[in-house]
């Protein structure tokens, strides 16, 4: 399959399962309807303020990045925080987590309360992402 091919039918997939839960949600019945906002999915690009960060944090730098992590994994636990980590890039590592929130402001300001962002450390990005591949629960 070349990837062109690959990518349409990626597409295609994506569509679909975004097609589908509005179907869903409009044949429950009336007595589970919820006023509760509806959750999106947000992916959070954590950008770090230098391409070799990860090789040369200095001490206080290690020490943001220790509560960053403490931050997110209390998010996972709570399932805001769906799944994320480094990504290994070799032109710069960067961070990439995907969370549920009701809007964007919400998502914003979930990944604007990371300790790392606080401080000035490292910036973010955020954008709606159409999970079509759920992370498997083992």
């Amino acid at each position: 399959m070349n990837a062109l091919s690959f990518a349409a039918l990626f597409l295609a997939a994506g569509s679909a399962c975004a097609l589908a839960q509005p179907v869903a949600a409009q044949s429950a019945p009336a007595t589970q309807v919820s006023t509760a906002p509806a959750q999106k999915t947000w992916l959070i690009r954590l950008i770090l303020p230098r391409p070799t960060f990860d090789k040369d944090m200095n001490e206080a730098e290690q020490k943001l990045m220790e509560q960053h992590f403490v931050y997110w994994k209390g998010l996972f636990e709570k399932g805001v925080c769906l799944f994320g980590g480094p990504v290994l890039d070799p032109h710069g590592v960067y961070g990439v987590l995907v969370v549920e929130a009701a809007s964007e402001d919400e998502a914003r300001a979930i990944a604007a309360a990371d300790p790392s962002v606080k401080a000035g450390a490292n910036r973010i990005e955020v954008a709606e992402m159409r999970v079509a591949f759920p992370p498997k629960t083992h």
